[in-house]
């Protein structure tokens, strides 16, 4: 067979397993680790690549929210109460 085309096949097979590798490390070193954080209801910082596990003001400031629903729902935000089954009707 043609030289040329031998070397020109080898280059296209390279650039091949290349692109390969890098989408692999693309989807393994940026993509898993942001859905991760997110799934787990935690905030993901682009910038640093840095997973968050946000808090509540009244966790600081020791005020708690007086309203059980808006507290409710003010942790069910940051994941630490399961979210409302739908009721069952019957």
């Amino acid at each position: 067979m043609n030289p040329t085309i031998e070397r020109v096949k080898l280059v296209f097979v390279g650039i091949f397993a290349v692109v390969n590798v890098a989408i692999l490390v693309w989807t393994l070193g940026w993509v898993a680790p942001e859905k991760r954080c997110v799934e787990s209801h935690k905030w993901w910082d682009p910038d640093t690549r840095a997973c968050a596990q946000p808090i509540l003001t009244s966790d600081i400031t020791g005020r708690v929210i007086s309203d059980q629903k808006a507290r409710n729902e003010a942790l069910r935000a940051i994941g630490r109460l399961q979210p409302q089954a739908p009721s069952a009707r019957p």
